[in-house]
């Protein structure tokens, strides 16, 4: 059993939620870019969650999560104190920051959660990090003071321009590099779609980018295949040879496509009865 040991909300109008969860196996050897994949009892299901941050002292585990599905909503109604049935880490490869001296980091939305311990875990090891952080508008932007802090220069952007700078990470990301900016390597995590689009600004460049992809997952192990993907015209199992990925080889038709492709059933699971145990089914 794994205690809630926090819980905050980051931000009300985000619906996002932190909790530091005390898992000292998992924390041992965790690093950025790696998930967990935990269950709230012995009737729930599998879901991934990207490692958000973590203390070895304490010997505690950092997730961030929106609760908009059914297990994601059963979390958010756990309390501090509270405990979950299994929590299992840390899983797939962390990030690669051999060699690399500067290096952009593009997070959109809720992914500025799982890109923030990426671009800390760069500048912690030395490296020159330019983070851009996009948000639909102020009231969703999160994790501000921690992103400034953990890395060299941060640049907020919105849709709207309610806060910062008016427009997308990729409009941002490529006046950087037109301004002259050589980097080694671009990072995005968020939407497929953004990331799509993001390795769309840096391919006429040839700057590699590192994409993090959160298909569908159920048992961690690459064994059930759920979690394929099509990098390089091969096939690919993001759950132990990712997330990471070159962003320029990944078929982002595909993945786009497969990752809405059981909305269908997780909106009915939401309100089916198990014929098993009677009650709501949770997995």
């Amino acid at each position: 059993m794994y205690k809630i040991v926090k819980k905050r909300a980051l931000n009300e109008a985000a619906n996002t939620i932190e909790m530091v969860i005390e898992a000292p196996l998992v924390v041992r050897n965790a690093r950025p870019g790696q998930f967990i994949i935990l269950r709230l009892d012995e009737y729930g299901e599998r879901i991934p969650l990207t490692i958000a941050g973590y203390d070895r002292e304490k010997g505690t585990v950092t997730i961030m999560f929106q609760p908009v599905g059914q297990t994601t909503q059963m979390l958010n109604l756990m309390e501090e104190g509270d405990y979950i049935a299994d929590f299992v880490g840390p899983l797939g490869k962390p990030t690669n920051m051999e060699g690399l001296k500067k290096v952009a980091v593009v997070g959109g939305g809720v992914g500025c959660a799982i890109a923030y311990p990426v671009a800390k875990g760069m500048h912690e090891a030395g490296i020159q990090v330019d983070m851009i952080a996009g948000f639909r508008n102020k009231d969703f932007v999160i994790l501000e003071d921690e992103m400034r802090a953990g890395c060299t220069n941060l640049y907020i952007t919105t849709d709207d321009g309610s806060y910062s700078e008016k427009g997308f990470t990729t409009d941002k990301l490529k006046e950087l590099i037109e301004s002259g900016r050589e980097y080694d390597e671009v990072v995005a995590i968020g939407p497929a779609v953004m990331m799509k689009f993001v390795c769309a600004i840096t391919k006429p460049y040839g700057i590699k980018t590192i994409v993090s992809l959160n298909p569908i997952m159920v048992d961690g192990t690459g064994m059930c295949g759920c979690c394929r993907v099509t990098v390089g015209g091969k096939t690919r199992f993001a759950c132990v040879e990712g997330p990471e990925f070159d962003g320029h080889e990944v078929d982002w038709d595909e993945l786009i496509k497969r990752n809405s492709f059981y909305i269908e059933e997780e909106t009915e699971a939401k309100k089916h009865v198990c014929r098993l145990t009677g009650g709501i089914r949770r997995g």
